[in-house]
């Protein structure tokens, strides 16, 4: 990426140079910085505030209690992760934080529950090599994503989103007349790449048991 990000920057200034469109390149880039800054504050101000909520609600014990109640929807969609494991916890929270549109917010969630899925996929390596399934202690599932990683990640990159508040600030930062009108059409984009990927996961599960 870095290689093809800087092809692009050397390519328009190559361009800007000989159509003598230099200046402008300069101007847009020092205009550029000063809206990334203004951007970011207002990003900052937004993602505290919705961070800060999540963890009021993770401290007075609501994230337990949503777990509790996605735990049917949990079970549907990771059958093999045990009922009591920490990792249900974690991708609760990064499912509920996805529903409210905090992408910022749900990175940690997310990246612990990828942690914890792959010491539950260690451990099922480890159980079948004990078993001798895999014969030199080479194990076929070593260094493969699990299942359950794989299923993860696609419902974490669907992301079913009541409010996507990333956009209504992207949208508010730059003069949106009414920066929540995106709402309504986002809810249906979601559910339709939520159903997809649903579908395709438990299609894709019962034709690969890993």
């Amino acid at each position: 990426m870095n290689y093809l990000w800087g092809f692009m920057i050397l390519i328009g200034v190559v361009y800007a140079a000989f159509t003598g469109n230099l200046p402008a390149v300069t101007e847009a880039a020092i205009n550029s910085a000063k809206e990334a800054v203004t951007l970011c504050i207002t990003m900052m101000g937004v993602m505290s505030f919705w961070v800060g909520m999540m963890r009021i609600a993770q401290r007075a014990g609501i994230i337990s209690g949503a777990t509790k109640k996605l735990m049917p929807l949990l079970k549907f969609l990771f059958p093999r992760i045990p009922a009591e494991h920490p990792a249900n916890l974690y991708i609760a929270t990064n499912m509920i934080a996805n529903i409210f549109g905090l992408g910022w917010a749900a990175t940690p969630a997310g990246l612990k529950a990828m942690e914890c899925l792959e010491e539950l996929r260690k451990e099922k390596e480890l159980d079948i090599n004990k078993k001798g399934y895999i014969k030199n202690n080479n194990s076929a599932l070593k260094g493969v994503a699990s299942n359950e990683m794989c299923i993860f990640l696609i419902i974490n990159i669907s992301s079913l989103q009541l409010i996507p508040m990333n956009v209504i600030a992207y949208r508010s930062q730059y003069g949106s007349v009414n920066p929540t009108s995106v709402i309504g059409p986002g809810i249906m984009a979601t559910v339709v790449s939520t159903v997809a990927a649903v579908i395709f996961c438990k299609v894709m599960d019962r034709n690969r048991r890993v």
